[in-house]
C-alpha cells in the first residue's frame, strides 16, 4: 500500500506542476506532510534545501529522498518514476502526433514559423549573457574569452566541451 500511496504523491505534482520545480514544491508539500504525514515541515525544508543544492530537477531529487525515506530504495524509484510519468508520457504523445505530421505542408509551416523564434530568444540570451560577462568580468576577460573560444572552436577545431572546461579554468584562476 505505501508503494501506491508514494506513487500518487509524486504523480500529482507530476501532472500539476507545470514549470517543474517550483510550482511543484507546494504539492509535494501538501502530500508529503499534509496528507501522508512521511515527516514534518521543518524536515521537508530541509529536504527542500538539500534539493536545491544538488543540480537537477527538484522534483525528481525530492522523490528520491522522500521515496527512500517512506518506502526504501523501491519507493525511491517509485517516487522518480511518477514525477517523470506525465512528462514522458505527453512527450510520447506529442511525437507521435509529430511523426504523423512529418512532410506534410502543416509541419513544414510549422518549422518555418518555430525557426525565427527560436534565433530571436538564442540572441536575447546571446545579448544577456554578454552584457552581465562585462559587468561581472570586465571587458578584456570577456572579449579575451569571446576570441579564445572563436579560435578553439573554428581554428583548432577543438571539442565545444573542451572550450567550455578551458573558459571555467580561465575565469576560475585570471577572474576575481
Amino acid at each position: 500500500m505505501i508503494y501506491l500511496e508514494i506513487f500518487l504523491a509524486f504523480l500529482i505534482p507530476g501532472i500539476l506542476g507545470y514549470g517543474g520545480g517550483p510550482s511543484s514544491i507546494p504539492l509535494v508539500e501538501r502530500e508529503v506532510v499534509g496528507t501522508y504525514e512521511w515527516m514534518t515541515t521543518a524536515e521537508f525544508a530541509e529536504v527542500l534545501a538539500l534539493g536545491n543544492a544538488l543540480p537537477g530537477p527538484i522534483l525528481t531529487k525530492m522523490g528520491a529522498y522522500i521515496g527512500y525515506e517512506a518506502g526504501g530504495v523501491f519507493g525511491s524509484i517509485v517516487a522518480i518514476s511518477a514525477s517523470v510519468l506525465p512528462s514522458l508520457l505527453l512527450m510520447i504523445f506529442l511525437a507521435s502526433i509529430l511523426y504523423k505530421l512529418k512532410g506534410t505542408n502543416k509541419f513544414k509551416t510549422l518549422t518555418l514559423l518555430i525557426r525565427p523564434v527560436i534565433a530571436i530568444l538564442l540572441g536575447v540570451i546571446v545579448v544577456d549573457f554578454l552584457f552581465s560577462s562585462l559587468e561581472v568580468s570586465g571587458t578584456f576577460h570577456t572579449v579575451f574569452l569571446i576570441g579564445l573560444s572563436y579560435v578553439l572552436l573554428h581554428v583548432v577545431k577543438i571539442h565545444p566541451a573542451l572550450v567550455i572546461v578551458i573558459g571555467l579554468v580561465y575565469g576560475a584562476v585570471f577572474i576575481r
